[in-house]
């Protein structure tokens, strides 16, 4: 990839900082890939895609130090989950045979598994020896018929994020386009219901969670061409640009996927978010509003009535036992925000919360949500955190799974919140789930117990001293 494609990655004109200045996101610096390289990024937007052979394309363990890092399940296929990778050695560079190997791996991968597509993910070694993985991915489209996708993600490009828009740029370059959508069937038609066709994206089905929320599109007719791209198909991405509307999930991932569908296909976009109650109702009301069919604003709003007043009783028990607990959340992208209005419809004060990976909309709607004057914390070593939980007296720390001995061994509650979680929180249903497990992860006799002095610092009579 050549440095003026970076550079026009980097200065994505939909990001909101754009508007008021011209100085594009943020460069790579040196260091800035300890925390995730291109890469990494291109393989977390784009490993969901269930029929895809997935082939990385350098030493065994660029695959191995990364593969399934991202909790996404699937409806069907379970290809994703095979690791494939060329495994270049030394000796392979030194005699210049990655692109033999490439061609031979892709041979390999279609007569094994007879894939959809094979995405073929470019990393440093092979990018720094010169292989034109490119040309191997278009004579392996010639030969077999199969589409090979080249994604050029190097891990020296620079961090996750710009991964992240590596790889929308290949599918919209390569794959978006490609095919025309099914035809609604019959099963899924309804007297007088127009099926309206939206796209999800940067939506990854982390634990499943966006299965809380699929049967209330179906039953609003709005059919889903594609959610890129957690339990996507191949052949669904290739209809993207057909649809009416699409929501942008995770703005700072694939904003250019949806900035490039409205400027060449017309196709308008809004950013949303299903964690919550109040967040889930205003992404369907968008839906509605954009799409501008009055009979859908009113089965909108049917719809939403409904599951407010059953979700608003359920959570009611839940609510008694969480209000004025206080949380420290730690994670970034649309999640430093979402999640916060998700925490405050249970009645929980977020006294902090992480924008690391935020964009300037996502703070934005940070100060809006929380005030002018909330903390926002870009520092996220176990020092500053365990500070922040003792200065603000918080009662749980919610962040990724790299988090969690740092609170455990504090003796602080904590809750996963990031792409390894076991629990799906989307939607309505997902706030009770939510709910329950932050019950259960604060009010367990663990805390009292190892909180308490340890029996030996307790039951020695006074003036006796204990040996270290």
């Amino acid at each position: 990839m050549q440095a003026k494609q970076v550079a026009e990655l980097l200065n994505e004109p939909a990001c909101s900082h754009n508007a008021k200045s011209k100085s594009g996101c943020a460069k790579p610096k040196p260091g800035a890939t300890a925390g995730g390289c291109s890469f990494d990024g291109a393989q977390i937007a784009l490993l969901p895609i269930a029929d895809v052979a997935h082939i990385v394309h350098g030493p065994i363990a660029c695959a191995g130090s990364s593969w399934d890092n991202r909790g996404t399940r699937s409806s069907g296929p379970t290809l994703y989950k095979i690791g494939m990778t060329t495994d270049l050695t030394e000796q392979d560079v030194i005699m210049g045979r990655g692109e033999k190997r490439l061609f031979h791996a892709i041979k390999q991968a279609l007569d094994s598994y007879s894939p959809a597509a094979v995405f073929v993910y470019n990393t440093c070694v092979p990018a720094l020896v010169g292989d034109d993985f490119e040309a191997v991915c278009r004579a392996a489209t010639e030969r077999w018929g199969t589409p090979v996708v080249p994604v050029d993600c190097a891990g020296f490009y620079g961090t996750k994020n710009l991964g992240n828009r590596i790889a929308g740029e290949s599918m919209f370059k390569h794959v978006i386009g490609t095919r025309e959508p099914d035809p609604v069937p019959p099963e899924a038609q309804r007297p007088g219901v127009k099926v309206h066709d939206v796209n999800l994206i940067g939506e990854y089905n982390i634990a499943g969670e966006f299965w809380n929320v699929l049967p209330l599109f179906d039953e609003l007719g709005l059919r889903i061409l594609c959610t890129l791209s957690g339990d996507a198909r191949f052949h669904e991405v290739q209809t993207m640009h057909r649809a009416e509307v699409n929501m942008v999930v995770c703005a700072k991932a694939l904003l250019n996927v949806a900035r490039k569908m409205q400027t060449t296909y017309n196709v308008p976009f809004f950013e949303g978010s299903f964690y919550g109650v109040t967040d889930t109702s205003n992404a369907f009301r968008d839906f509605a509003k954009l799409i501008d069919d009055p009979d859908l604003s009113a089965r909108v709003e049917a719809m939403i009535a409904r599951e407010e007043a059953k979700i608003h009783a359920d959570l009611e028990p839940w609510r008694q036992r969480l209000r004025g607990k206080r949380v420290l959340l730690y994670t970034g992208g649309v999640k430093s925000w979402s999640i916060v209005s998700a925490l405050q419809d249970l009645g929980l004060t977020v006294v902090a919360t992480g924008t690391n990976k935020s964009t300037e909309e996502d703070k934005a709607r940070i100060r809006e949500i929380m005030g002018e004057n909330t903390k926002m914390i870009t520092d996220g070593s176990p020092k500053a955190l365990l500070g922040i939980v003792k200065e603000y007296q918080a009662d749980i720390l919610i962040a990724g799974g790299r988090n969690m001995y740092t609170a455990l061994k504090a003796r602080i509650p904590f809750l996963d919140i990031n792409q390894e979680r076991e629990f799906g929180y989307e939607g309505y249903s997902g706030m009770l789930e939510l709910a329950r497990q932050l019950a259960l992860t604060m009010e367990s006799p663990v805390w009292p117990s190892v909180r308490k002095p340890a029996p030996w610092k307790t039951s020695v009579a006074p003036g006796v001293e204990v040996a270290a």
